[in-house]
């Protein structure tokens, strides 16, 4: 069966019909169309639906009023699937049934949904193709459409289609719901031979040409202004054709039409109208009871539906979403607080008590004790939802509401926290200004400017942050010193991502008034870590050792809490790089990892990805480190965030990736100008040190390293800024300039030393061996040896045979010269380290040795999805499994498996 496309939508039906061909095949397709109101989308929509013959289809219509409500979409989409909920793996069952109010968990993290969303229209599409059609889609609430534009992204062989309908940003700027990243399909106006055939059907007879030309000149092509402009104008209008252009915008004009309409029904008939379009879900046995209420009869539905304005079935939807805009803004105030009373009075609050709430908030005309309260239990029940965004909407209407200073101090912090937390710091900020001038404790005042710092941190992690927070912990020290003591160690961390732009960044501010400021007994994990970091700010590196030492074991411990291990153990590793301590760096990483999957914390994941992702090139498993770069581009995806990039410019270095590390220095650079991210051109500078050392460039790599360093005076902060000076020290030795770096490897020994472990002794060893005369040099290159090889550091290692052979060459000594090299090239082969293998090779080539280079393998044929899912499969996890750690469908890992399997000519999982 086919079907005629859409009057001058033969482009448009096309593209659709092609879309639905993929998904008949096995394929995946995503599709945003997008265009101004009323030009034609819905109605593409309804052509899309008509053509699928053999698809199951879900459709959601999205109305504004409904963005307040957590995963209100997402009801209307998975509700009827909620039979294959049982397929998911738990944690993600759990999620997606608590977003639809299927289960009582606890509140499921958004990422887990999306996660759920994905796998479940995977499960739907087994038995036949699906089609997915979401209408209006930038009124989708929040929570709905992150989990659903993820899921869309993630699409592959599942036999789904999903197409979205979305209005331009040029006539409604989109908001954080609108989906992003997605293929589009730009709709337009008509054409004008188009535009004039749509106008004749609803003006039969013979016009007057000049009134054709106004009408379409003044439509612009919009099908929906074609067939309501002219049932606004004026008979002599129409007759003449003469009259002066509108200066109105069109979407106006249409919802004036609109209003004119409505406002010749009947008043039963304009009542009910105003009912349907307060109420958002339709419901018409909801709305029979409020016009039962009203008086009216069964005639004031039909009158409305008679009118063409609106259609009663399962529901009651409006012929357009602006007549319903139009019924709604064209009652006075008053009606339209009367009519949501109205349906605060019929909502049954057993059943939708959050949707009473709402209704009896706008029904209210002022201060109300008791709505406000019902508002803040809808807000409680939205956060258990996952819906943190609408805990903020509840939150700040009950906000407005509440007429006692304190309760309303209170609930303002409390919707600012929430609003930070969805995100949306412009609302939060907002609603701190609301209590701002009033006459709150210092308390209050304190957690009021603590909000704002922790705002200025996440929007811009700049020199302005550390500074706020100072301020902010004074304020609480003599009202809840714990929270005051976090502060201050938030003003550390904020430090730290400020880097040397923020000279007076309050860490000794901070630091003295930690000290002022005692521990409880027994002290927090926190605590250690924040009096030894005092020590460090105060008295220096050596002095904070032990102290620091006693905060790592304290958070090694397996008692340590999930909620403080997922807060600070980002920091806390950053502290074992400074200890140089990579057996507990490489034990608290995974903990943290560990914490952040299990939760499915999408926020902390990226930064305990990042760092897992650290660990593993140190170790020199960058094919491993290099999935976990990509799953942290995923995961920020996911949650609608700028990706950290550090754990992919720590592989491109490391794998000599010149082109790739640039491009990614480069962007970290920029993160410094949006962000303020003070650390990113550190970590820029260091990783070029790196690239450039590692093939040979020595000049060039002195000049990054020293940027990285020469901003932060005398004192660095722990981590890369120390590693740039070990890059510093070996490119001017090698350079030929020794002399340049007695400073450098003075600060570094400094902090080698006082930390004593073979990563720390290691590195020394191999930077001294780098400045000393010919007696001393090959001692401490054995030593470099000795110390690091009892490490997993294989990169560093091999770093270490490398100067070692160079030096042998250097000294006439060929023979155990290639012997060292020999080892170095074999070592940085086999992590794919290619840019130091390739100097390693240059030095053999050097010395008469023929260097065969790796030819690669059958693991270079492979794409770097499919090599992730090898190593997975190799762990021992099942296809579901995989899929929750990709964030693939379970069908989309089995494609890749059966691509794989061809590929090594491998017939089992066991094979791999």
């Amino acid at each position: 069966m086919t079907r005629e496309p859409v009057l001058g939508r033969s482009h448009e039906c096309e593209v659709l019909d092609g879309l639905l061909d993929a998904v008949r095949g096995g394929e995946s397709r995503v599709l945003v169309l997008r265009g101004e109101p009323g030009v034609g989308k819905t109605r593409l929509l309804e052509y899309v639906r008509a053509q699928a013959h053999g698809f199951r289809t879900a459709h959601v219509a999205s109305v504004q009023s409904e963005m307040e409500l957590p995963y209100a979409g997402l009801h209307q989409l998975c509700a009827p699937m909620a039979d294959r909920l049982d397929r998911l793996p738990p944690g993600q069952h759990d999620a997606v049934g608590g977003a639809l109010g299927l289960t009582s968990a606890h509140a499921p993290n958004g990422f887990l949904v999306a996660l759920g969303v994905l796998g479940l229209l995977s499960e739907v599409a087994r038995d036949r193709p699906l089609l997915c059609v979401v209408d209006d889609a930038q009124w989708m609430d929040r929570a709905s459409m992150q989990a659903l534009a993820f899921a869309a992204r993630r699409l592959h062989v599942e036999s789904v289609a999903v197409v979205f309908a979305v209005r331009s940003p040029e006539e409604d700027p989109p908001g954080d719901t609108e989906p992003a990243g997605l293929p589009e399909l730009r709709v337009e106006g008509l054409s004008e031979r188009d535009a004039r055939t749509l106008l004749r059907s609803v003006l039969p007879g013979l016009w007057d040409e000049r009134v054709i030309e106004r009408f379409v000149a003044a439509s612009r092509g919009n099908p929906l202004a074609l067939l309501e402009l002219p049932r606004m104008a004026a008979s002599v209008d129409l007759a003449d054709g003469f009259r002066l252009p509108s200066t109105q915008p069109l979407e106006e004009r249409i919802e004036r039409a609109y209003a004119r309409r409505v406002g010749g029904l009947p008043r039963r008939a304009r009542e009910f109208l105003l009912a349907a379009a307060v109420e958002p879900t339709g419901d018409p046995a909801l709305l029979r009871r409020a016009t039962d209420r009203l008086g009216l009869g069964s005639e004031a539905a039909q009158e409305a539906e008679a009118a063409g304005l609106v259609r009663i079935g399962d529901r009651v939807t409006f012929f357009h979403p602006m007549v319903r805009s139009a019924v709604y803004w064209a009652a006075s105030v008053e009606e339209r607080r009367r009519t949501h009373r109205l349906l605060a009075d019929v909502t049954d609050p057993a059943t939708d008590p959050d949707r009473r709430a709402w209704h009896a908030a706008y029904g209210a005309a002022g201060p109300d004790e008791s709505v406000a309260a019902e508002l803040e239990r809808s807000a409680g029940r939205a956060e258990a939802r996952g819906g943190v965004a609408a805990k903020a909407a509840l939150l700040a209407r009950a906000v407005e509401l509440t007429a006692d200073p304190a309760r309303r101090q209170d609930r303002a912090l409390a919707a600012a926290d929430a609003a930070h937390e969805a995100g949306d710091p412009d609302l939060a900020l907002r609603l701190l200004s609301l209590v701002a001038g009033e006459d709150l404790d210092d308390l209050r005042l304190g957690q009021v400017e603590l909000a704002r710092a922790r705002i200025a941190f996440t929007s811009d992690r700049g020199s302005e942050a550390p500074g706020l927070l100072l301020r902010a912990g004074g304020r609480l020290a003599a009202h809840h010193p714990a929270l005051a003591r976090d502060t201050y160690l938030e003003v550390v961390d904020a430090a730290i991502f400020a880097g040397p732009q923020a000279r007076d960044d309050g860490q000794r501010q901070a630091a003295k008034a930690a000290r002022l400021l005692p521990a409880p007994h027994p002290p927090r994990p926190t605590d250690l870590l924040l009096d030894g970091l005092a020590v460090r700010i105060l008295d220096g590196h050596t002095a904070a050792v032990p102290g620091l030492r006693r905060a790592l074991q304290a958070f090694a411990d397996p008692g340590l809490s999930p909620q403080e291990g997922l807060r600070r153990l980002w920091l806390i590793c950053v502290t074992a790089v400074g200890l140089w301590d990579h057996e507990t760096l490489s034990l608290l990483a995974a903990r943290h990892l560990k914490l952040a999957r299990d939760a499915g914390q999408a926020t902390a994941l990226p930064f305990a990805l990042t760092m897992r992702c650290v660990v593993h090139v140190l170790d020199g498993e960058l094919a491993e480190a290099d999935s976990l770069a990509e799953e942290v581009q995923t995961v920020a995806e996911a949650v609608g965030t700028a990706a950290p990039i550090y754990g992919a410019l720590f592989v491109a270095a490391w794998r000599g990736r010149e082109k790739e590390c640039v491009e990614l220095s480069s962007r970290a650079d920029e993160g410094a100008e949006l962000r303020g991210e003070g650390v990113g051109p550190v970590v820029s500078r260091w990783a070029r040190a790196l690239l450039h050392n590692s093939l040979g460039q020595h000049r060039e790599a002195a000049e990054a390293a020293d940027m990285a360093t020469r901003d932060y005076g005398s004192r660095l902060e722990m981590g890369i800024p120390v590693w740039a000076l070990v890059e510093y020290v070996e490119a001017t030795a090698l350079m030929g300039s020794p002399e340049r770096a007695a400073d450098a490897f003075g600060r570094l020994a400094e902090l080698t030393r006082a930390s004593g472990t073979d990563w720390a002794s290691g590195i020394e060893a191999r930077s001294r061996a780098l400045l000393s005369d010919d007696a001393q040099a090959e001692r401490h290159y054995r030593h470099a040896l000795e110390a690091l090889g009892r490490t997993r550091l294989r990169g560093e290692s091999a770093r270490a045979h490398l100067v070692y052979g160079e030096w042998l060459g250097r000294s006439g000594r060929r023979q155990d010269a290639r012997d060292q090299l020999r080892s170095a090239h074999a070592l940085f082969t086999s992590m794919d380290m290619r840019g130091f293998a390739h100097r390693a090779a240059r030095g053999l080539t050097a010395l008469g040795e023929t260097v065969t280079e790796d030819p690669g393998s059958a693991r270079n044929e492979l794409t770097p999805k499919e090599l992730q899912i090898v190593r997975l499969v190799r762990e021992g996890l099942t296809n579901p499994d995989i899929g929750a750690r990709l964030f693939l469908s379970p069908r989309t890992v089995e494609w890749h498996l059966r691509n794989v399997f061809g590929k090594l000519g491998a017939t089992s999982r066991k094979q791999l």
